[in-house]
């Protein structure tokens, strides 16, 4: 049974694009093929500018320190995003809810499904399970899905490189 179908692929979704842009709109349908969404969407012309948009509005919500700041921004990106959750039972995965409308345009739906996503991945695990990487200069975003939440690295690379300045600036 699925209680959270839009918690960490959506937010890990919203990461991808976050750190990697697609150069166009097909690479971003195919981003959210890769990460786990199985819909098509129909083509608009300004997929890809709107889609860039609910993804910079969604780095406000990365980039906020406060709890109760970050979950006020997720409450306004889901109520922008409002819909009636359905049942939906499409390409025979079974039953479960979509929390969109049917219209299908995709950065109306990324902004439903991220939104969602966010908010059930920090309300499940910790407000502080998102944020960006702890080694300077990188700016990637974080998506803390370890099982101690302590996850401050986007990679081992900046990992390793965090350490070796670390102990360079001890000796």
């Amino acid at each position: 049974m699925h209680l959270n179908p839009y918690g960490e692929y959506a937010v890990l979704l919203a990461a991808s694009l976050a750190n990697d842009w697609p150069g166009d709109r097909a690479g971003i349908e195919e981003r959210t093929i890769e990460k786990g969404m199985t819909m098509r969407f129909p083509v608009a012309s300004d997929d890809h500018v709107l889609t860039r948009a609910v993804i910079d509005d969604w780095l406000r919500v990365v980039d906020e320190p406060d709890p109760d700041a970050r979950a006020g921004l997720l409450d306004t990106q889901m109520a922008a995003a409002a819909a009636y959750p359905r049942l939906t039972n499409h390409d025979g995965e079974g039953w479960h809810l979509h929390y969109r409308d049917d219209d299908a345009a995709l950065p109306r739906v990324l902004a439903a499904v991220i939104s969602v996503g966010t908010s059930l991945h920090l309300v499940t695990r910790g407000m502080h399970r998102l944020g960006r990487c702890a080694a300077e200069p990188c700016r990637a975003v974080v998506v803390d899905v370890t099982r101690n939440g302590r996850q401050r690295y986007c990679s081992v690379r900046c990992a390793n490189r965090a350490a070796v300045r670390r102990h360079r600036a001890q000796a």
